[in-house]
């Protein structure tokens, strides 16, 4: 199918996946497996003759009853997938360059320690560099931050845009993001060399203030710099300071070396202060949305993660093959690219490519009404934070509508203190910003939280996936961090699935049944720890105490396993290669599932019922940007990293070290005969199956003397709970 300009040529085209047939054939089939499982647990809870078979049967009925409903749920991923297309090269015959609507982009930043500038600097300079026009792109970058180091930063990349963007436009260079381009061959281009020089005078000019914490006064040089800095006094903290709105680039008057039109560019740092909630990124978000409201109001927004640049500069003419589409238009809410990486290892090791999350769940949702947003790399309809398609919500002033037409310069002192105002900490009170205009708050997964009530209010949304990636980020290299985020998305998924707004109620009602069940795997997703949780350690303990606790292979249930592991497993890896993956990337892949559910699920799961009964309170981690060269090295190498020490370790070494001994002592019972091996199998596999998926965890354990070996103390702690769990086991079974 199809959308064409006048004369018949397309703008984008989308088909339908040939393998929807077997998917649907292949649920069928699978839920039955399934209810047969959970009636084949039944009737054994049912004729349990002990307290210990009960409480076996019980616990696994449980677990394989959340495995269920997480199977099924993301079998609402397979029923429609499309692939799309566009034409952008069409675009020319439907609207002139002249008449393309307006573009604000929003990258946020939150701490120049963990977030290095010259990052933030380079994704900058990557969406100034679209092949747009000009006058009509706004680059606003949020530093929740406050810190006078990003805002030098900015001012050298202003500087440095005015010789980057006119070679970029004159050479038609693709890569437009000065670090990737550098590091390319560019010995073609006769200024590469003068270009390169100039980009590493500003990244050492910038380093080396990173590197002393302050912005000393050789770098002061005029009136305009030393204004802006004036405002970081001794009362000024990241905790607490004034809005700080700085337009470093104004494409009314600023023109580059070619004399051609500068694209704006504003630094924000919102008015901060210990007394008012800050709302983590959603509330940066929409102070980038009231600001830029009353500075440019474009119709189309872009928000960007700080390390995340543009791979393609046409990106925005392919956004526009769908926005200038009228039969998708009115309802067309946002349009989303996946994330994709640059400098993951050969075999992805920690999983952070999430295929399953950015390519394969939003080509299924794209099918039924569009993927969820992601939190970057995404374009949205300004209207579609002011309501639903056929309700507008009008903003508190007239200035923050949507339709809005900005008619005065943007530095312009009344268009300032507006902008200053909106930015105001206590300027949401007694307003409905943050539930129900802009981005919404109420998780910590803002972004999940925020593209699933767009949805629910019958906004619609489209997965655009070309050849060419659209924009590359940066994936963290070492296990803790990835890890933490994790952690962070449990606490943020658990309070979407536990509000008012659950999916499994509000979006299957609001949404349909395909969506809503879509959005709830998500917010359910930490409840793999239980049932992993479960594998990893009931199973291994009863074998150790002699107790068969699955069917022996001779009897017709244990088909019945063996299809369910198999039929999952081969299933998940078709979808996975299919999409471009390798069978190295998936193992790793799914046994990053059974590491975050031991550790980031599990952590996050208890903090979120610690936070719940007020125990605890949360707070937003920036995830580390900052490379460490050992750390890489083992990375490049495929090196698992545990050197730093963390409780989530714990549970992982102790099923590690549970699953060995079992699996160990299941083939000396099975030697000598005391107990057949026909009732062990499926127990011995199972620990087998962990053995093969922690043998990272002995490397690091036993033959590894590196920084980045589990610390002795984390083994000795998960040695005593491996050993406690078995003294209970052994008085409880």
């Amino acid at each position: 199918m199809s959308t064409t300009t006048t004369d018949g040529l397309p703008l984008h085209t989308h088909k339908h996946s040939l393998r929807t047939p077997i998917n649907r054939l292949f649920v069928l089939i699978y839920c039955c497996a399934i209810l047969a499982l959970l009636y084949h647990h039944t009737l054994s809870l049912l004729h349990s003759a002990t307290l210990t078979s009960f409480f076996i049967t019980l616990t696994l009925l449980i677990s394989d009853s959340i495995l269920a409903f997480l199977n099924i749920t993301t079998q609402a991923f397979r029923m429609k997938p499309i692939y799309r297309k566009e034409y952008p090269e069409n675009l020319k015959r439907v609207l002139r360059k002249a008449d393309f609507p307006a573009l604000d982009v929003f990258i946020c930043t939150a701490d120049p320690y963990k977030e290095p500038p010259m990052n933030v600097v380079n994704t900058a300079l990557s969406v100034m560099g679209y092949d747009y026009p000009t006058e009509k792109v706004s680059v606003y970058v949020s530093d929740d931050g406050g810190s006078a180091l990003t805002l030098f930063a900015f001012m050298e990349a202003a500087k440095f845009a005015r010789h980057w963007l006119p070679f970029c436009r004159e050479n038609n260079i693709v890569e437009r993001c000065p670090e990737a381009f550098f590091q390319m061959d560019s010995s073609r281009f006769s200024e590469a060399e003068e270009i390169k020089i100039m980009y590493q005078g500003m990244k050492v000019r910038v380093d080396n203030v990173i590197e002393r914490g302050k912005v000393d006064s050789e770098y002061v040089t005029g009136e305009w710099e030393t204004q802006a800095f004036s405002k970081w006094t001794d009362g000024f903290t990241r905790p607490d300071h004034p809005t700080v709105i700085q337009v470093l680039e104004d494409s009314s008057k600023d023109r580059d070396i070619t004399d051609n039109v500068m694209p704006n560019l504003i630094y924000v740092s919102r008015e901060k202060s210990r007394k008012s909630e800050h709302n983590f990124k959603a509330g940066a978000l929409n102070v980038l949305i009231r600001v830029s409201a009353v500075m440019t109001n474009a119709p189309i927004v872009l928000t960007q993660d700080c390390d995340m640049y543009s791979n393609d500069p046409q990106t925005p003419s392919r956004v526009l093959c769908y926005l200038s589409d009228p039969k998708l238009r009115s309802k067309l809410g946002y349009v989303q690219f996946p994330q994709r990486f640059r400098g993951i290892n050969k075999n992805d090791i920690y999983g952070c490519e999430h295929k399953c999350l950015f390519v394969i769940n939003p080509e299924g949702m794209d099918g039924v009404s569009g993927p969820n947003y992601v939190g970057t790399g995404c374009f949205f309809n300004r209207r579609v934070f002011f309501g639903g398609p056929s309700q507008l919500l009008s903003p508190e002033i007239p200035e923050l509508a949507p339709d809005n037409v900005v008619d005065k310069p943007i530095q312009s002192t009344e268009v300032l203190e507006l902008a200053h105002s909106v930015a105001a900490c206590n300027y949401e009170n007694n307003t409905d910003w943050g539930w129900k205009i802009g981005v919404r708050y109420g998780s910590l997964v803002e972004d999940y939280f925020t593209g699933y009530r767009l949805q629910c209010e019958g906004w619609k949304s489209v997965f655009c996936n070309p050849a060419r990636a659209a924009f590359y980020g940066d994936a963290p290299i070492n296990l803790v961090d990835v890890l933490n985020q994790t952690k962070r998305w449990t606490i943020g998924l658990l309070e979407v699935a536990f509000s008012k707004y659950s999916p499994i109620t509000f979006g299957i009602r609001s949404m349909g049944l395909l969506m809503g069940l879509s959005y709830a795997h998500y917010a359910f997703w930490p409840f793999w720890s239980i049932p992993i949780t479960v594998y990893a350690f009931l199973p291994q303990l009863a074998l150790l105490n002699g107790i068969n606790i699955f069917p022996k292979v001779s009897e017709p249930w244990f088909l019945l396993y063996v299809f369910l592991f198999i039929g999952s497993y081969i299933k998940n890896c078709l979808d996975f290669v299919v999409e471009g993956g390798t069978f190295p990337k998936w193992w790793n892949d799914q046994r990053m599932w059974m590491v975050r559910a031991l550790s980031s699920f599990l952590f996050g799961s208890i903090e979120y019922l610690l936070m719940s009964l007020g125990i605890s309170t949360h707070g937003f981690n920036v995830t580390s940007k900052v490379l460490d060269e050992d750390q890489s090295k083992r990375y490049d190498q495929g090196i698992f990293e545990f050197g730093v020490a963390s409780p989530m370790f714990v549970p992982l070494t102790s099923a590690a070290i549970v699953n060995l001994a079992a699996f160990a002592w299941g083939h000396v019972e099975a030697f000598k005969g005391s107990n057949g091996l026909e009732g062990m199998f499926l127990q011995m596999f199972i620990a087998g199956f962990g053995v093969v998926n922690c043998i990272p965890i002995y490397e690091a354990i036993i033959s590894r003397s590196d920084k980045g070996r589990i610390p002795t103390k984390t083994t000795m702690v998960s040695l005593l709970l491996a050993f406690a769990l078995y003294v209970v086991a052994y008085v409880t079974l």
